[in-house]
């Protein structure tokens, strides 16, 4: 199982700069994308369908805002969207996925990067968050969480720790909670693997020399439960992708 986790930063925009032809080279079986700022209706979908991948989408009430979508090889066998958190769910940012014994969801965390309001939504969403998986999880033994979660979790996932100690996104409080969750037992997948500084999967697009030097962000993540802890092959990302402000992030697990 190959999996991927993109936050595309609109799926229209991204496709516009060859997000379709990156479909083509076959990256991973499941793609799962967030920020899509669109509906199913908005995009050529058959375009899409065409290279064997199913596609389910969980927009945002809102248009041109926020939203999940995942492309898969693999059919599953069921799929909900949302968790059931009636003001996220209004912002189209969860959608879960059953695959035989294994459960994947994709996830759009909030940024809080536009004030107050948002910063306290995020820390309420990020609560109830932890709640649900940790009541899923007495039940459902094998989770895949990925996504973009908007924090980066320790110094060695950003260009300039220092200078971004009071930036939302690297707040004590939100690295506390990054804390929490893999406390409950989750895994970083892409860490079991690369102990290396300076990998990001995002920098900001107010300077165009950031990305070309590399001062970026890790704020996306695919996490599995301990119990899938065995069957990581392989975790990379992709900086050279670049159909949005973020880049491509990869799983592989064995069967």
């Amino acid at each position: 199982m190959r999996i991927i986790s993109y936050n595309v930063n609109g799926i229209r925009a991204a496709i516009k700069k060859g997000f379709i032809d990156w479909l083509k080279t076959d990256p991973a079986d499941i793609i799962c994308i967030q920020e899509t700022k669109a509906s199913k209706e908005d995009v050529d979908v058959k375009a899409i369908q065409a290279l064997g991948y199913h596609d389910y989408w969980f927009s945002a009430s809102k248009k041109g805002y926020s939203g999940v979508a995942v492309f898969t090889k693999i059919k599953p066998d069921k799929v909900v969207n949302g968790n059931g958190h009636s003001k996220s769910d209004d912002e189209g940012r969860v959608i879960q996925l059953y695959f035989g014994k294994r459960l994947l969801i994709n996830a759009y965390f909030p940024s809080g990067t536009s004030g107050e309001e948002r910063q306290s939504f995020k820390m309420e969403w990020l609560s109830e968050l932890l709640n649900y998986l940790n009541k899923i999880k007495k039940n459902q033994k094998e989770i895949i969480l990925c996504g973009d979660y908007n924090i980066a979790h320790k110094e060695i996932d950003i260009h300039d720790p220092k200078g971004n100690k009071n930036s939302t996104g690297f707040l004590p409080e939100e690295r506390a909670w990054m804390d929490d969750f893999f406390n409950t037992g989750w895994i970083d997948t892409f860490r079991t693997i690369h102990d290396e500084p300076h990998r990001y999967s995002w920098w900001s697009q107010r300077f165009p020399s950031v990305r070309l030097n590399n001062k970026g962000w890790r704020i996306d993540y695919i996490n599995v439960t301990k119990e899938l802890a065995k069957k990581i092959k392989d975790a990379e990302i992709y900086p050279d992708v670049k159909h949005s402000d973020h880049c491509p992030v990869y799983l592989e697990l064995s069967k």
